[in-house]
């Protein structure tokens, strides 16, 4: 696999003209915020929105502790 970096995916600016990214967020509520990072985590992985994948419980075992 090969991997390329794309230089127009950004560009420098200065520190004046930075954007303040959590002023965005700042007024949401907490279920917008939960629907924002469901959005987020579905790009991230690759399923839809509407449907996303079941957990995976054979991964887990239970132990006693003694």
């Amino acid at each position: 696999m090969e991997f390329k970096l794309d230089r127009t995916a950004f560009q420098a600016s200065s520190l004046s003209k930075k954007i303040h990214y959590g002023e965005i967020y700042q007024n949401k509520t907490t279920q917008e915020l939960l629907e924002i990072a469901a959005y987020l985590n579905s790009l991230a992985y690759g399923y839809p929105i509407d449907t996303p994948q079941k957990m995976d419980k054979t991964v887990f075992s239970v132990r006693s502790r003694k």
